[in-house]
């Protein structure tokens, strides 16, 4: 197998020329530091420049930028940063709002070219920042554009929607941990303990002792307190349900005042961020109707909203890809391999990207699977026809996933089967 440059990276050499100052900016919390090089990555700073996290700092930056543009007469300028942690964003947009030349390199290409200069795995911020203008002024980086609002929206409301539901599973899961200690015999008579009736039953009498003089119509009006529908048959049958398991619970019966207090915090908390969470997709809903390209995706039978909006919050405006390949390396879906002379080495996944929109990615296509017939269908002959075991036929089917979403907003087309089908048996 050969490799070679993409003409996308042959182009981005040929953008640096010897008329470029090359500026590498190692990013932290509270003070950068850069270094300054030619178009061969010569030094042409005396020194790094340390500079704060802050619009002085910031203009201290441009006014030496524009120092050594001057004395060495450089009339262009392009800035190299790693976008690590967040550090980098309020810079980043600080520059582009400028006019400056903005691009990004990926940490890894840094640790792995960061003993190129001296022969040493030492690491320090100026070093480091020589070593990002060092792979900017050789061509290894990617250009830094900002999204439009409705995606930058977006993509705000996704993350703060992926923290309050890790929050909410903790939550769940501390909950669950809770009954299996006290009450272990609930879930045979709630099998989902979120429901409304179960979380009457928590709120009111969650230890089994609390059961001891309660009689089935006592537990239904007492749930009466907290739901609107408590009686009927199915009220009936898990009220005795409910009380016959307390009778014979081995649940723990020590503390029981301080575990109650705590499980009622934990009820409380769950039914906040659910709350939180539900508005959440209302606003996630409203904002998707803001956006075109979001009611193309919808066309797509099985890839609701949610998956909708991570997906572009990922990838941002999905018309600045020309093909679903960019999407897949965006993800860090691409394969790689490592293989020599005899060796054939296995095929993994390369993980180089966006861990979000590579799980929501994964997600969608197996959602796709189940609720969509034209992937079903693919599936099938995927794991039937060419012996593919389940999970690589997945895989295949997310980069299916990613043309399809790049074509269709690329041709500004509706999802339509019949093409994706054909075009699907084209290319097998």
């Amino acid at each position: 197998m050969k490799f070679k440059q993409t003409d996308a990276q042959n182009q981005r050499i040929e953008q640096i020329t010897t008329s470029h100052l090359v500026i590498g900016i190692d990013m932290a919390k509270e003070t950068h530091v850069a270094q300054a090089t030619n178009f061969r990555g010569i030094v042409v700073s005396k020194r790094h420049l340390s500079f704060s996290n802050s619009i002085e700092g910031f203009e201290k930056l441009n006014r030496w930028m524009n120092e050594l543009q001057q004395k060495y007469r450089l009339k262009k300028l392009i800035i190299g940063m790693e976008p690590t942690g967040h550090y980098w964003f309020n810079l980043a947009n600080w520059l582009s709002d400028k006019g400056v030349h903005v691009v990004m390199v990926n940490p890894a290409t840094t640790k792995r070219n960061k003993e190129n200069r001296d022969n040493s795995p030492s690491k320090n911020d100026p070093k480091d920042a020589l070593v990002i203008a060092d792979t900017v002024s050789r061509g290894f980086y990617y250009e830094y554009t900002r999204q439009s609002l409705v995606f930058q929206r977006i993509k705000t409301i996704m993350s703060d929607r992926e923290f309050w539901v890790t929050n909410s599973v903790r939550l769940q899961n501390r909950i669950v941990r809770w009954l299996d200690i006290r009450f272990p015999e609930y879930p045979s008579v709630f099998k989902d303990w979120t429901c409304k009736r179960s979380l009457a039953t928590l709120k009111t009498f969650p230890c089994p002792h609390d059961l001891e003089n309660y009689r089935v119509l006592d537990v239904i009006e007492a749930w009466r307190m907290h739901m609107q529908r408590a009686g009927g048959s199915t009220g009936l049958e898990k009220a005795a349900q409910l009380i016959a398991r307390a009778k014979c619970s081995v649940g723990e019966q020590a503390a029981a005042e301080e575990a109650k207090a705590d499980l009622r915090r934990l009820i409380e908390e769950f039914e906040r961020v659910t709350a939180m969470l539900e508005q959440i997709e209302r606003d996630i809903e409203v904002l998707l109707s803001e956006i075109p390209m979001a009611q193309q995706l919808r066309t797509i039978k099985g890839l609701g909203k949610i998956f909708t909006a991570a997906i572009l919050a990922g990838t941002g405006d999905l018309r600045q890809y020309a093909h679903g390949r960019q999407v897949m390396r965006k993800a860090g879906l691409n394969l790689a391999e490592s293989s020599s002379g005899r060796r054939k080495g296995q095929i993994v996944l390369s993980k180089r990207g966006d861990s979000a929109l590579r799980k929501y990615l994964y997600l969608a296509t197996v959602q796709l699977v189940w609720n969509n017939p034209v992937f079903r269908h693919l599936h099938e002959h995927n794991v039937q026809e060419k012996k593919m075991k389940k999970q690589q036929s997945i895989f295949k089917l997310i980069g299916k996933l990613a043309r399809v979403l790049v074509g269709i907003v690329q041709r500004g087309e509706k999802f339509t089967p019949e093409k994706t089908v054909l075009t699907w048996s084209e290319a097998a």
